[in-house]
């Protein structure tokens, strides 16, 4: 298998509007996207990452439905739980683009939507069929906080698929690569059916590189 590499980050400085300015739905619909990182109707982001939903009032029995491009370069949605002020509500899925976020019901108070400082790169799947062994060597630039997660649920699987917002991702058994803040060199003793780099803070980035071993010579 050739080496694969997944890049999270840089992130831009976290912003609560930049994807909606202060707005009070007077009920279930579309929300106005007209943040600082709209362009044509559709919020940009620098590179995959968070939805942040702050909310002034009282939204826990709210829900909203966020729709985009992921990390991977296709389509998906999730309906996230409101929450009550002050406490924020962030999405399980990495953006690329925002195209519609719509609340379940009339607001209780003005929200913001934007962005928070968590971002993750695009989902690395490996071969089933070849050896499970994989190396992996993470390049950062600081300053950085990253961890290589795994996981064994599969959207596409063709008998029991997971939902890309209900995928479950467990950080890496090597605690060098969880919560790292350098380069860091580690490997997987068994191949997950995806992995990727999920950057939990700083302006940095992480450049990871996955080299399952290979049945056949190159």
């Amino acid at each position: 298998m050739q080496p694969i590499t997944a890049t999270a980050g840089p992130l831009a400085t976290a912003s609560a509007n930049a994807i909606c300015l202060s707005q009070t739905p007077a009920g279930a619909g579309a929300m106005t996207l007209n943040g600082a990182l709209v362009v044509s109707g559709v919020a940009v982001m620098d590179n995959p990452r968070r939805v942040l939903i702050t909310p002034a009032g009282s939204e826990s029995a709210k829900t909203f439905t966020i729709t985009g491009i992921g990390a991977n370069g296709n389509t998906v949605s999730e309906v996230l739980a409101g929450v009550n002020n002050p406490a924020t509500a962030q999405s399980v899925l990495d953006y690329k683009t925002v195209t519609s976020i719509t609340i379940s019901a009339a607001a209780a108070g003005a929200i913001t939507v934007g962005t928070s400082d968590v971002g993750g790169s695009k989902w690395v799947v490996f071969d089933a069929f070849a050896p499970s062994m994989i190396s992996i060597q993470c390049n950062a630039t600081t300053p950085i906080n990253y961890t290589v997660q795994t996981t064994l649920n599969d959207p596409y699987d063709p008998i029991t698929p997971v939902a890309p917002a209900s995928v479950v991702w467990v950080s890496s058994s090597d605690t060098a690569v969880v919560g790292a803040t350098a380069t860091q060199q580690s490997n997987f003793m068994f191949a997950p059916v995806y992995a990727r780099i999920l950057i939990n803070s700083g302006a940095g980035s992480v450049a990871a590189t996955f080299l399952q071993s290979s049945n056949g010579p190159k």
